[in-house]
């Protein structure tokens, strides 16, 4: 295919993907609430500002139990599309996001981590490498586990997440 057929098609896939979704943000944290996770908060002003509805936000320890248990409630949810976590992607011992969730996908999207590590690298150098990001659909849903740091949200969520929002939803029929 050529460059501007490929072009030509993501843009079609794009025009068919403007979709405002209802989204689930869960937040893991041992010191945050609701009122202190800038994190959270920086995700949600970025969907509202693009028009998508931010239908349930949660504050969680760092615990697997309850994170998949978080999880699993949102996909059984019938007004959620998507589901962004933040927090415990790191390598210290309390962080298991990625550990919790990896499996209960039905499809990984291995670029997303690829791409917020490449993104990353201008910011924070080599750093980059010392955190993990994850994406996948699971139960009909897209999910989005995301550092805990309110500027590395603001990265994935400018550059990755709010342009491919739709149209990933459209490629797993979310409506």
């Amino acid at each position: 295919m050529t460059k501007r057929k490929l072009a030509d098609s993501a843009a079609e896939h794009k025009a068919h993907a403007d979709i405002r979704a209802r989204v689930g943000i869960i937040t893991l944290s041992s010191s945050r609430t609701l009122a202190s996770d800038r994190s959270g908060d920086v995700i949600q002003e970025l969907l509202e500002s693009r028009g998508h509805e931010v239908t349930a936000r949660k504050v969680l320890p760092d615990d697997r139990r309850r994170l998949r248990a978080a999880v699993r409630a949102l996909v059984r949810n019938g007004k959620i599309q998507a589901i962004i976590t933040t927090g415990g992607t790191g390598l210290a011992p309390s962080d298991v996001t990625i550990e919790a969730v990896r499996d209960m996908l039905d499809k990984e999207l291995p670029g997303f981590n690829a791409l917020f590590m490449f993104l990353s690298y201008p910011q924070v150098k080599s750093a980059a490498m010392l955190s993990r990001a994850l994406a996948g659909s699971v139960g009909g849903k897209i999910l989005f586990c995301l550092p805990g740091s309110p500027r590395a949200c603001r990265l994935a969520m400018e550059s990755i997440i709010l342009p491919e929002l739709g149209h990933a939803l459209s490629m797993i029929g979310s409506r």
